[in-house]
């Protein structure tokens, strides 16, 4: 619900702030509320060099870039699509995993949920209709935004996932360097950030809700499913987002969209989850809680 509804605040923050000037707002609160979780259960931030110098590359295309470019995508399109084009991401780590950072591979099964996912995509784009328009290109600043998770999710598979440090520790330094590089960015491209005080109430409580929620606890919350429940289950949440997303966009902001984007997400989404193994999988008997070292989430 929290992710699927970050669309929702998104549309809202952008209508006031550029949509960098909302991803600083959102990344630094977001690592204010991580690093005050950090506190309460008494862990503590990486120290190595090393973990540091992976987190600007994990910082950058995992935070920064994606959560900008849904900034940008949607002062374009609506907020249930951006929704949808994120359900996307597993289509896009895939092939990156196998063919560039080799922590995966490509089966049969794989293969075939790639294509499926694809074919998705391009009934979401409406390609029959031709491309072009604004419209259009905040679309693909959002499948940009996914494939941004795409290079992020196996970089940090490879380097960083297998560290002694917990994926808290790791996901608030994420969101501490991730701060600095948009303040040395933001004021650059877009100017100083405004002051709070001189926004809309909705609009400082949207980013208050992408901080502290959407970025924060909604972590806390996926941590805790991968421990007790695994990764795999965990994992699923891909399936909820769009939906929640597209409802909270109908009912909240009125939207509407064309017949081919649901039923190209319905597409994107089985080629996920024959991609992923999970149409007739067998569900284990029981699932150590502390069967793998979580992976740092996307942000949505």
């Amino acid at each position: 619900m929290i992710w699927g509804s970050s669309f929702l605040f998104i549309k809202v923050g952008v209508a006031e702030l550029h949509p960098l000037h909302l991803t600083l707002y959102r990344v630094a609160t977001g690592a204010v509320t991580l690093l005050v979780v950090l506190a309460v259960l008494r862990d503590r931030l990486p120290r190595e060099p090393r973990v540091w110098a992976h987190l600007v590359v994990v910082a950058a295309f995992g935070v920064a870039l994606p959560f900008t470019l849904f900034g940008f995508g949607e002062q374009r399109v609506e907020s249930m699509l951006a929704g949808i084009w994120n359900a996307t991401t597993p289509l896009i780590v895939l092939p990156l995993a196998v063919l560039v950072f080799r922590t995966e591979r490509l089966t049969v099964r794989r293969a075939i949920g790639l294509g499926l996912g694809f074919a998705g995509v391009l009934v979401v784009l409406g390609v029959w209709e031709g491309v072009g328009g604004s419209h259009f290109t905040g679309q693909l600043m959002c499948l940009g935004a996914a494939a941004c998770y795409g290079v992020a999710i196996p970089y940090q598979k490879k380097f960083i996932a297998g560290s002694s440090y917990s994926g808290l520790s790791l996901s608030a330094a994420q969101l501490l360097v991730a701060t600095a590089q948009l303040a040395l960015v933001a004021p650059l491209v877009a100017g100083a950030p405004p002051v709070p005080t001189g926004l809309s109430a909705k609009v400082v409580g949207s980013v208050l809700a992408l901080g502290a929620l959407g970025t924060g606890l909604a972590f806390v919350i996926n941590l805790r499913n991968i421990r007790v429940a695994g990764a795999s289950t965990a994992s699923t949440v891909t399936y909820l987002i769009p939906v929640f997303a597209v409802l909270v966009g109908a009912v909240v902001l009125d939207e509407r969209m064309n017949w081919h984007q649901p039923v190209g997400a319905l597409v994107v989404l089985l080629g996920v989850a024959v991609a992923q193994g999970m149409l007739g999988r067998r569900r284990p008997a029981s699932v150590p809680a502390a069967a793998t070292r979580p992976a740092v989430p996307a942000g949505r």
